[in-house]
């Protein structure tokens, strides 16, 4: 099991179409980018909350996937609600650094929607082989196979950079060059990493044109891709978080639509 070819376990989730997944967590996104406020994000969060039981993620696993998103969300929620811009009463000032009404509440917002809008990207994508979803986007989707494939070559490859990176650090401290300035080794070690990638990339590339993954006839799939009831029940279940979400924040008045 890698981050990037997870161990996928037996779930509801599991077994949805991949390409059902990948709408699903579009949707979820886009309608909580129409706005900036802390109720809709907050709903759409519990709402999701209730359905990760059902993606049959291990607890070390749902941790490890989404332990920079936990990060990311207390941060930006800070950093708002120090220098935000100021509305409303003012709650504290510092003369540097001044916290009001509005700077509280919109990096709540931020901090709840980053939650909001990654938790269900990731724990549908830790819940999907990507052989699966290279099979959807060529089969449901209908899309070019030599960009579906290509897709899921490259995707495969991800997975390999870890190894990579233990196996540079270990010959460069064979050659005793492995103690250097931490920044130094970081980007020379990132620099050969991309010389590899760019190398095995062209390999890959090369040795996929000759087994005729780059023909333009149509193609045929080993592993057929079906978008049945069970898809269009997800996604009905998907559009009506947002859906709920949107309803709420305008009920309560905290509706603030980025555009207007």
């Amino acid at each position: 099991m890698t981050l990037v070819v997870p161990d996928i376990r037996a779930s509801t989730i599991a077994r949805i179409n991949p390409v059902a997944k990948l709408i699903a967590a579009l949707v979820i996104a886009v309608a909580l980018l129409l706005s900036i406020d802390w109720v809709s994000a907050l709903v759409a969060l519990v709402l999701e909350a209730l359905l990760l039981p059902f993606a049959g993620l291990a607890a070390r696993q749902f941790w490890l996937r989404t332990a920079t998103l936990w990060v990311a969300a207390p941060l930006a929620c800070l950093t708002t609600v120090l220098y935000g811009k100021d509305s409303g009463a003012t709650l504290w000032d510092t003369g540097l650094v001044s916290i009001t009404d509005g700077s509280l509440s919109l990096g709540l917002a931020i901090g709840l929607r980053i939650l909001a809008i990654g938790l269900p990207g990731i724990v549908l994508f830790a819940t999907t082989d990507p052989t699966d979803l290279a099979d959807g986007l060529g089969q449901v989707l209908r899309l070019p196979a030599r960009f579906v494939l290509g897709g899921l070559a490259g995707l495969r490859l991800v997975g390999l950079f870890i190894e990579d990176w233990r196996y540079l650090a270990l010959a460069r401290r064979a050659r005793g060059v492995g103690d250097s300035n931490v920044i130094a080794r970081i980007a020379r070690q990132g620099f050969s990493l991309l010389v590899l990638s760019v190398r095995r990339g062209s390999k890959l590339a090369t040795a996929m044109e000759a087994k005729g993954f780059g023909s333009d006839r149509p193609r045929t799939w080993a592993r057929p891709s079906s978008f049945g009831y069970r898809e269009w029940w997800f996604l009905a279940l998907a559009i009506l978080i947002p859906v709920i979400a949107v309803v709420s924040a305008l009920l309560s008045g905290t509706w603030k639509f980025v555009l207007s």
